[in-house]
């Protein structure tokens, strides 16, 4: 069967995974994956190597390519984590210092100053979004202001898909395509163009960024000598969150899905006509097919979910492994009064707090870590659930079923959870690693050799069905000691 190389560049670490997007259950099997190294120089700023992440790509790609050969690939998928960029030389291909993630809060102050001068509502009607640092623009305006990145006929600034892209075709290639380039906050949503206002408002030189191309279609080729084999095909982009939208295949408007990775990111489709942004929540570019055929979405991003699992494992010590998480919280009843707000970088939908912080309430003597296991784990599931009342609400459409993927979503105990919080059956699919078959799935409908499906190839899983009523009086009380501990999180960092 012909296979398709997907590229997933995610926040802690970088894979390669050979699909045949004909099988729901990945019998293929062809994979690798090495972690990404996180740097944090001070506790605002999170920041990636950008040669890092082109030699784990390397690495991936060449070891998934030497266990299944090129004679059946017939393409490379992009996806990618959003919102993080990278700044280069053009002519001598190195970085301008370290990228600055997506979790980066360094920008706060400047979001502050531009939301004093009434720009936030001009923002968020032409690109979908919130004046936050989660966003490339601020970052972008920093590299170019403070950080020493020289504005010249050589520089190249763009999302990781943008980096990854211009290596593989060894500097012929500088392109993006919507759903990175509707993160950036200096796309129009509605033209799917580099808007020039905005550009003009951070500084940033329209010739520095990539050109946007529709997600589906033929990018380029990877180039001889760029490190992969070279003359693959590169047919499909898309940014992670997008991606698994398509990989769960959730093509008609009103589908959802929430992916438990790093954060927690759902999204619904809302079909192909620009909606409003409603408060609280994200408009952002789902993906777009050859021809124009635009689809967008409704987001809300959160910012600290498996992060949580990992301060667990690495912060606190009380687990070895990430994998220990859903027994140890499973050995518990309940957190027994115990509630965490994890709001390690601010917090994000329906919030938008970037100086919230980490919260832990209701500790008593009695507290062990068993019951601050089921705290992050219950945490997880409420602020998913934060977010999708206020989908719901603001799309005025009833949600019928959920669907996840993600690392954590292996947790019983978490979808269980997920499924009774927001009453709606928690659909898992065989195959959780939607985001590098989406990216997948982008390239192979480019290359012909695979066709859209709204639900069947997903329909391998399990379902999780709500138990109690959403309205009784244990899920109540577990909402209104979320509240309580939101409220004394958020604005913890400012000044007083």
């Amino acid at each position: 069967m012909p296979l398709v190389i997907a590229i997933d560049a995610g926040t802690t670490s970088v894979r390669a995974r050979a699909l045949d997007l004909d099988d729901p259950h990945d019998h293929h099997g062809v994979w690798a994956q090495r972690p990404l190294t996180q740097h944090f120089p001070s506790p605002e700023r999170v920041e990636h190597d950008a040669d890092e992440i082109w030699r784990l790509v390397v690495q991936t790609v060449n070891e998934v390519i030497d266990r299944c050969g090129t004679q059946s690939v017939v393409g490379l998928g992009i996806t990618n984590q959003r919102e993080t960029v990278v700044a280069w030389n053009r002519s001598t291909g190195r970085p301008y210092g370290r990228a600055i993630v997506w979790q980066d809060r360094r920008t706060a102050s400047r979001c502050d100053e531009l939301r004093a001068r009434g720009l936030e509502p001009m923002i968020r009607q032409r690109t979908g979004l919130v004046l936050d640092p989660y966003f490339s623009a601020t970052k972008i305006a920093w590299m170019l202001e403070d950080g020493g990145v020289p504005v010249d006929a050589d520089l190249a600034v763009g999302t990781v898909d943008t980096w990854i892209l211009w290596n593989l075709t060894a500097g012929e290639v500088l392109a993006t395509e919507p759903s990175n380039a509707s993160r950036t906050m200096l796309l129009d949503l509605g033209t799917r163009t580099w808007d020039a206002d905005l550009l003009a408002l951070f500084g940033v030189p329209e010739t520095a960024l990539g050109e946007v191309r529709p997600s589906s279609g033929r990018f380029g080729v990877t180039a001889p000598g760029c490190g992969v084999p070279g003359g693959l095909a590169i047919s499909g982009i898309a940014g992670d969150q997008q991606a698994a939208l398509f990989g769960q295949g959730c093509m008609r408007p009103g589908m959802a899905k929430n992916t438990y990775g790093t954060g927690s990111f759902v999204l619904m489709n809302v079909g192909s006509e620009l909606p409003p942004t409603p408060p609280g929540l994200l408009t952002t570019v789902a993906w777009e097919l050859p021809r124009g055929a635009v689809t967008y979405a409704l987001e809300g991003s959160v910012f600290s979910s498996g992060s949580a699992v990992q301060w667990l494992r690495d912060g606190l010590g009380i687990i070895e492994t990430a994998d220990e998480t859903g027994p140890l919280a499973q050995s518990v009843p309940s957190s027994d009064g115990v509630v965490i707000v994890p709001a390690f970088n601010g917090l994000g939908s329906p919030w938008w707090d970037a100086y919230a912080r980490g919260t832990i309430a209701g500790i008593t003597r009695g507290t062990t870590r068993a019951h601050l296991a089921r705290a992050v784990v219950e945490a997880m599931a409420l602020q998913s659930h934060d977010v999708l009342d206020a989908m719901v609400t603001a799309s005025g459409a009833a949600l019928r079923e959920l669907r996840v993927d993600g690392g954590a979503s292996v947790m019983d105990l978490l979808l269980r959870l997920q499924a009774d919080l927001s009453g709606v059956p928690v659909w898992r699919p065989a195959d959780l690693e939607s985001t590098s078959r989406g990216a997948a799935a982008l390239a192979g409908l480019a290359e012909g050799v695979w066709a859209p499906s709204d639900d069947e190839r997903q329909r391998v899983g399990t379902l999780f069905e709500p138990s109690p009523p959403p309205a009784s009086p244990e899920l109540e009380a577990l909402r209104t000691m979320w509240r309580r501990a939101v409220e004394r999180a958020r604005h913890w960092a400012v000044e007083t």
